[in-house]
């Protein structure tokens, strides 16, 4: 859908990867605070930002502790969400 791999979690889209960026999910409630963070920015892959989910420049997540933070956003905010059965 954007272009690059995502991964689910409950049935949501949780993150991905568009070539060398991190796509998070993080949802409405923590975008701005999100966007603070360094090397963080606006998902603007349809030209206008998307808000919920932030795109995230290689320097954001070149450690693993700042890999798995971003990654405890987006788990946290699925995992909010009511679960989507799996397809079979």
């Amino acid at each position: 859908m954007f272009g690059g791999i995502a991964f689910m979690h409950a049935g949501h889209m949780c993150c991905g990867v568009v070539g060398d960026v991190l796509m998070v999910r993080i949802g409405p409630d923590a975008y701005a605070q999100a966007l603070s963070r360094p090397y963080a920015r606006e998902m603007d892959f349809t030209g206008r930002a998307l808000k919920g989910f932030v795109y995230v420049d290689p320097p954001g997540f070149d450690e693993d502790g700042k890999l798995h933070e971003w990654i405890d956003l987006c788990l946290s905010f699925t995992g909010s969400l009511p679960a989507k059965p799996m397809i079979k």
